[in-house]
């Protein structure tokens, strides 16, 4: 794929996209209950369209992932665009380090890789990927122009150092987690357990947050790499209090995202699997 030009191999991305809505039907089950619970008074015909236009916009996602080795400082506006970089500017002014606030909205591997192409390396947070293979290229991809990456098993010292030394942090809130790691607060209007671990380390350091998605624009032919004005921390005496109020501010932001752009969220993720004590299972 990495030797095609750019539309047809954005072509093939899409068709295997297509090819993966079709032959996976458990990840279909799981989309459509995802929409059913996040869009109750959508139609069917409205929800699977969405669905379907998830697996395009992550076939495209996957077609400009191989074409990375591609890109340098001179061309990466072939890909990706800047929107709303002042909000970013002005956080990062602040010297206290900068968490961006972001999801599996778009192509969230291109934002975080033309960020760094723009001369802005950061560190990311990953879980990595089951497959060796895989996760080498991923990892050499995702470092190529000086990203750091931190894993997610082990992230919470090198979160507070880079807070410490005023770098940049981005982090995907948008998966399920477990407690104590999580805890529970509304994404949709349903309780999703959420990871604390932003909030905690945002109120603790004065770190700024910035909602940072990276959005395909059709009109465009490429991706807008979007930031969002720094979100305003709740703060009060009662610090777990402030931790919860801070995580439903973070997930509102991810959610208003999703509720602009439907088809780039990654709805096969069980989102909303953890469950509170005695509420029933979704899934």
């Amino acid at each position: 794929m990495a030797l095609l030009p750019r539309p047809l191999a954005r072509a093939h991305g899409m068709l295997i996209g297509w090819i993966v809505y079709l032959l996976l039907g458990r990840l279909r089950r799981v989309g459509r209950r995802n929409l059913q619970i996040a869009f109750p008074n959508k139609s069917i015909h409205e929800r699977n369209k969405t669905l379907r236009g998830m697996y395009v916009s992550l076939g495209r996602l996957l077609a400009e992932f191989c074409l990375f080795p591609r890109y340098a400082r001179e061309n990466v506006s072939q890909i990706a665009v800047y929107q709303g970089f002042e909000n970013f500017e002005q956080a990062e002014q602040l010297k206290k380090g900068v968490l961006l606030l972001t999801g599996h909205v778009g192509g969230w591997e291109i934002g975080s890789f033309a960020h760094s192409l723009y001369g802005h390396p950061m560190n990311i947070v990953v879980r990595p990927l089951d497959n060796p293979y895989l996760n080498r290229l991923a990892e050499e991809f995702r470092s190529r122009f000086g990203n750091r990456l931190l894993p997610k098993q082990d992230f919470a010292r090198g979160l507070l150092a880079a807070m410490h030394n005023g770098e940049t942090v981005g982090i995907l809130m948008d998966t399920n987690m477990t407690p104590p790691q999580g805890d529970f607060v509304p994404f949709f209007g349903v309780l999703a357990c959420t990871a604390t671990g932003m909030a905690r380390v945002a109120l603790k350091t004065g770190a700024a947050v910035v909602p940072a998605f990276t959005i395909w624009d059709d009109k465009l032919r490429k991706y807008r790499v979007q930031f969002e004005p720094a979100i305003k921390l709740v703060r009060t005496d009662d610090n777990d209090a402030d931790v919860l109020a801070n995580t439903a501010l973070f997930n509102k932001a991810i959610e208003d995202v999703i509720r602009r752009h439907p088809e780039q969220w990654l709805w096969v993720h069980r989102r909303w699997k953890t469950r509170p004590p005695g509420e029933p299972p979704l899934y």
